[in-house]
């Protein structure tokens, strides 16, 4: 079947453009990197992509990052990395039942969410408030790969991974398979924000909209099936990935009730309103201690801007970190002396 000549690289490549429908990204038509590297004769281009992202430390960090729930104490909610996790299994059923790539499905899958601030969507909207030039988490998940990972070389990755970073929120990414990730994104929190409220007693599934338990399920994996199932067969033939309407709608629904009984919940808000001091904090003082951030982190803030500096260093600090170097600056220390008893 192959070239005998072939190595390990070459012979995934032709498989791809084998089996690999029109709409796919071919490893071998990558726009490639911005900086040149021989091609590897084991990895494709994407698996690199993927491979260098889960060794990176931004990505290893996400294990302590909050999902929606800020530090739990129970061991089975979400975190960062779990939700990263989730996204990258979920899309890789759909890009393969589509015939996409799913070395670049996976990777995007991976990567999009190192740029996430401690204290989840809260921290985010902090650091956005405070930070001169404004911050979203997806825009900081490039920097991360392009500048801030391998004390600012960057991981080098492909430009379509890249893309599909960038593009995972807001944006339609130039290829399918990042335009999958921003569909299963949306899938997989939503079903397991619902599963960590009925865990967290913050939600009966009896309160779960209609539309959405009856068109969509009661329990997870139905949940899960039923989307995943809607999304390869309305996505089959064509260039915007899309649910079925009924489907797309209960989920709209749903997710609107969440953003007012879940994640604008008076508790939790709370909490929130606690990393908002926490942070806040933390970017005055260090923005007037640059000598105090690590000392990469200082590199930044002399050649591109003290507040870029200390946007960086928060955003990438994980939940308990932040916590303790609160701790460490703003809280005292008990004084602690030798009593010599007097004779």
């Amino acid at each position: 079947m192959f070239n005998n000549n072939l190595n390990v690289r070459e012979k995934t490549e032709e498989i791809e453009k084998i089996i690999l429908s029109g709409e796919a990204r071919l490893s071998s038509d990558t726009f490639g990197r911005d900086v040149f590297e021989p091609l590897c004769d084991l990895r494709t281009e994407f698996q690199r992509d993927r491979d260098r992202i889960v060794h990176s430390k931004a990505f290893r960090r996400l294990k302590h990052k909050t999902q929606v729930f800020i530090l739990p104490r129970g061991d089975h909610y979400r975190t960062r990395l779990i939700h990263t996790l989730e996204v990258s299994q979920i899309a890789r059923t759909v890009a393969r039942s589509l015939r996409l790539n799913e070395d670049l499905t996976e990777a995007i899958a991976l990567g999009h969410d190192l740029g996430h601030t401690p204290f989840g969507h809260a921290g985010e909207f902090v650091l956005n408030k405070i930070s001169p030039n404004g911050f979203n988490h997806f825009e900081q998940s490039v920097r991360v790969v392009e500048y801030i990972e391998k004390n600012g070389a960057g991981l080098n990755l492909t430009k379509e991974t890249r893309n599909g970073m960038f593009c995972h929120c807001n944006l339609w990414a130039d290829t399918m398979e990042g335009r999958i990730v921003r569909i299963c994104d949306k899938i997989t929190y939503i079903n397991h924000d619902i599963d960590d409220a009925v865990r967290a007693r913050k939600l009966n599934k009896r309160d779960i909209p209609v539309s959405f338990s009856e068109n969509i399920g009661i329990h997870y994996s139905q949940r899960i099936s039923t989307m995943v199932r809607s999304l390869i067969k309305q996505s089959a033939n064509e260039d915007i990935p899309c649910m079925e309407p009924e489907i797309q709608m209960a989920f709209e629904e749903t997710r609107d009730f969440m953003e007012k009984n879940i994640y604008n919940e008076d508790n939790l808000k709370f909490e929130e309103s606690k990393v908002c001091v926490i942070l806040e904090m933390l970017y005055s003082f260090f923005v007037k201690n640059i000598n105090k951030m690590p000392l990469d982190i200082q590199k930044t803030a002399q050649t591109q801007g003290v507040d870029r500096a200390v946007t960086d260093y928060l955003a990438g600090m994980t939940d308990n970190f932040a916590i303790n170097v609160y701790k460490d600056i703003f809280i005292p220390k008990s004084f602690s002396f030798h009593e010599y008893e007097i004779f």
